[in-house]
This record gives structure tokens, sequence and C-alpha cells, in this order.
């Protein structure tokens, strides 16, 4: 079988025109990209597979959107819940850029405080969490001084 037939076999998601392609998300966390991004209310052409063999992930999930490049805030949202990933923006069919999810070492305005007596969930403040460990995943929060770990985090 040529390289062609197998890169052909291989494919499992068709490619898109334009728009931004997220990789390496581990499967289980596809449903929480695509909620805390808004891409289940959106009109876009959407695609995503799950479960696909990764290399590095065993299994991992992608996600294909038309038309829409993310801004950095919306990125820092995917870092939190999948620091892997990899997002390959697309125009005219061609890789034009490659970018590495991190995790920021502030979080500003994305993730909701986990204690409920925070004067962020009481009042009009946006939060803002100073990262104090990334592997796992430790927000420490600007106002209440608590810990939110991987398990806790909410999305505002």
């Amino acid at each position: 079988m040529t390289d062609d037939i197998k890169k052909k076999l291989k494919l499992k998601v068709s490619a898109i025109k334009d728009g931004t392609v997220i990789d390496h998300i581990p499967a289980a966390s596809l449903f929480k990209v695509i909620t805390i991004l808004g891409l289940d209310k959106i009109k876009n052409q959407i695609t995503f597979g799950t479960n696909l063999d990764s290399n590095k992930l065993g299994q991992k999930a992608i996600i294909k959107v038309s038309d829409i490049y993310f801004e950095n805030d919306e990125i820092n949202k995917i870092a939190l819940i999948a620091p892997n990933a990899k997002l390959n923006i697309i125009k005219d069919y061609e890789v034009v850029e490659k970018k590495v999810v991190e995790i920021p070492d502030r979080i500003v305005g994305i993730v909701k405080c986990f204690n409920p007596k925070c004067i962020t969930n009481n009042e009009e403040i946006t939060t803002c969490f100073r990262v104090v460990s990334k592997e796992p995943i430790a927000l420490k929060c600007r106002y209440c001084e608590k810990i939110t770990g991987a398990e806790q985090i909410s999305m505002k």
C-alpha cells in the first residue's frame, strides 16, 4: 500500500478552508472545550472527533471550526482544560500559523472562584487568580486566597 493510500485511509476528519483546528485535546475533555468556548451556541460549521488514536495521548479529540480565529483569552480557557492542545490557523486549506496553548501566570475574568463566600461570587468583581501550579493546575484567588484545583475549575 502506498503512503498516499495510507494517509487517505487514516484521515478521519475532513479539511476546512478557513478557521481553526484545535488538536491534541484529551478525549475526556472534548465537550468541556466545546462548552467553554461557546461552540455549542454558534452557527459556524464545526467538526469534532473523539477517541481518535494518538501517539502522545493514547486517545485524543480534535475540533475544527470554520471561519473562527480565537482571541488570547479564549486560548487561555483551552489551556486550563487541555494544556497540551495545539491550535492550527487555517487559511485557504493551508496551515498558516501554529500555536501551542500555555497556561498563563494569571487568569483574569475566566474562571469562577469555587469558594461560595468569595466576594467575586457575591458582588460584581472580576475574578483574578495567580497560577500556583501548572501540573496539576492550582489557582489561588486574589481575593479570598483559596486554591481552586483542576477538578473544581468552573468557567464564568
